[in-house]
């Protein structure tokens, strides 16, 4: 088993959100929540600086993992990003982007294998830089703002109170949506926590 993990690609993780302790509780940060909350369960450390990301190695669910949080704001993520696949030889299939998503109530899950950016910044940056856009997804929900509040400004307030309770129930339930897509695919893993 440890053979065929040293000598396997790694898989690329990448959380989603604007780098700094001022944004790091923001909704447009649940990205960054989750990969965090991720290493935490599997006892990896973010102590790596590669392409301009926070760089944990290890294993997770016997595969070899890149979890990487851009150091770049939301809409500069794909320099980072691309660069890590470069640097590691992926084909896009072995990246997995988790971000935000205003389309989605608080605490909801969407997996999806491909797609364009759904107006996020982020994934625009990412998909222009990868020069494709047929990798995996995982969106969690933040809901929108309330009346006529700017959408901009909504991402970067905190999690109400009550919302938090919804996130971090999404958190619990991403975690194990990852380690699905990671011992069983794509399609298991959509099937179960979609």
């Amino acid at each position: 088993m440890e053979k065929r993990i040293a000598n396997e690609s790694p898989f690329l993780v990448v959380g989603l959100g604007n780098p700094g302790p001022r944004y790091a509780r923001n909704r447009h940060n649940v990205g960054f929540l989750c990969l965090q909350r991720l290493a935490e369960v599997h006892g990896l450390t973010f102590d790596r600086n590669q392409k301009n990301a926070r760089v944990a190695l290890g294993a997770l669910s016997s595969h070899r993992v890149v979890l990487a949080m851009p150091r770049t704001f939301m809409n500069e993520s794909g320099g980072p990003v691309a660069r890590l696949l470069q640097f590691y030889k992926l084909p896009p299939t072995r990246l997995l982007v988790i971000y935000d998503d205003l389309d989605l109530p608080p605490g909801t899950l969407r997996l999806r294998p491909d797609g364009g950016s759904g107006g996020h910044r982020g994934m625009r940056s990412i998909i222009q830089h990868v020069g494709r856009q047929d990798f995996p997804r995982l969106r969690v929900g933040i809901g929108r703002p309330p009346g006529r509040m700017d959408p901009a400004d909504y991402v970067l307030q905190n999690f109400s109170a009550d919302e938090q309770l919804l996130v971090e129930d999404a958190l619990e339930r991403a975690i194990a949506a990852i380690e699905t897509w990671l011992v069983e695919g794509i399609d298991a893993a959509m099937n179960r926590y979609n």
